[in-house]
């Protein structure tokens, strides 16, 4: 079963142990999404046998794959917002404008 985690009432991050971390597009059909986080656990999967295996060129090339999911899913790279607000992702929320929802909802153990 999934953990679940707060989401900001914008919906563009999620809060795990006070870090924000960019949700996926609410844009992207469902068809699409769920492709996406298919090659996702697949890259992560290829990135975990690259360690194991101690090779360095398969963990390159599993490693730019995830990177690719994340970007297609909107977690990485360009915002998949339109309004101009910057991107926080990554950052801990205390050092953000989500500090106060970030604090409530932690305090709420959520």
């Amino acid at each position: 079963m999934a953990k679940h985690y707060p989401t900001t009432d914008d919906g563009r991050y999620f809060l795990v142990r006070g870090r924000l971390w960019r949700c996926s597009d609410p844009a992207l059909g469902e068809d699409r999404r769920t492709t996406l986080v298919r090659q996702l656990m697949t890259a992560r999967s290829a990135v975990g046998r690259a360690l194991r295996a101690g090779d360095d060129a398969a963990l390159r090339d599993a490693r730019a794959a995830v990177d690719a999911a994340k970007v297609a899913l909107g977690e990485r790279g360009k915002p998949w917002w339109d309004d101009g607000a910057p991107d926080y992702n990554r950052q801990m929320a205390r050092n953000t404008p989500y500090a106060a929802w970030a604090e409530q909802t932690e305090t709420r153990g959520q």
